[in-house]
């Protein structure tokens, strides 16, 4: 009986597997199609005669901008949104575990934390906004580099402070004994015990800012400032939408998440359920 619903249950994963993978499944081979053949009446799961042509044309074709610039700018802005949101994100969460801070305000602190996880973008774009032309700011990548940190700082500080808890305070203890001050302690014992949680936090504010859309499209209007995602509109135009191209151009944003969850996805699922049990 085990056996039989052990059976039912991977049979029901895979088909829920399949279900969420084949759009993604579609963007691939609707990238190697023609034109002609995506607008055709019968439809195949795969493209008749295979073309690279819409990625070649990613790179060769000069269209407003060249790719290298948006993509140029998606790094820069995830790159630094993730630093940002580290530097600020885990002393923040190893102080609300190490120092003695009223449970009230604590508690008060984490809920904040969680509340501006669930408030809409839309929401904080005009004060941002505001504050950021008084800045002079406006049409710079420090901009949604700044926006973008506001959402991964929560995310570190709700990850990092379970997995805080579980570390042993006795190991900290010790190396205050061998003459480590609290931040030689923090930085040579803490961190790199806890780096599985660490990465997972970065690779998760990394992704944040790499999609990041809605931040760059306000506050920068110069199309050399804005990031990969704002770059699909190029294939559309009064004369017709470039699928082809576009389903291209989507592979190719996001390939680099693909390829971060291939190399480090042992890491994260370590990072992600090592402070979810308390010593």
């Amino acid at each position: 009986m085990t056996k039989l619903r052990d059976r039912g249950l991977l049979t029901a994963a895979v088909v829920i597997s399949l279900i969420f993978l084949f759009p993604v499944y579609w963007i691939v081979v609707s990238s190697l199609k023609t034109d002609s053949e995506i607008f055709a009446p019968n439809q195949s799961l795969w493209p008749a005669k295979p073309t690279m042509a819409s990625y070649a044309a990613q790179f060769v074709e000069r269209y407003e901008i060249s790719i290298f610039v948006p993509m140029r700018n998606s790094i820069s802005i995830a790159l630094g949104a993730m630093a940002v949101a580290l530097v600020l994100g885990i002393p923040a969460a190893y102080g609300l575990v190490r120092f003695r801070i009223p449970v009230h305000e604590k508690r008060l602190i984490i809920f904040t934390f969680l509340v501006t996880q669930m408030l809409p973008v839309s929401l904080v774009l005009t004060p941002l906004f505001l504050l950021y032309s008084r800045a002079g700011l406006l049409n710079t990548l420090f901009s949604p580099i700044l926006s973008c940190a506001t959402m991964g700082i929560p995310f570190i500080v709700i990850i990092l402070r379970p997995y805080f808890l579980s570390f042993p305070r006795s190991i900290e203890d010790s190396a205050r004994i061998d003459g480590c001050s609290i931040v030689g302690a923090f930085l040579r014992v803490v961190i790199p015990v806890t780096a599985p949680g660490v990465l997972t936090s970065a690779s998760f504010s990394f992704i944040f800012s790499w999609n990041d859309l809605i931040y760059s499209m306000t506050f920068n209007s110069a199309e050399a400032m804005r990031p990969m995602t704002a770059g699909i509109y190029h294939y559309m135009s009064k004369y017709g939408t470039e699928w082809n191209r576009i389903m291209a151009y989507g592979v190719i944003l996001v390939s680099p998440i693909v390829m971060m969850f291939l190399f480090l996805r042992r890491y994260l699922v370590s990072g992600l359920t090592a402070g979810a049990v308390k010593n």
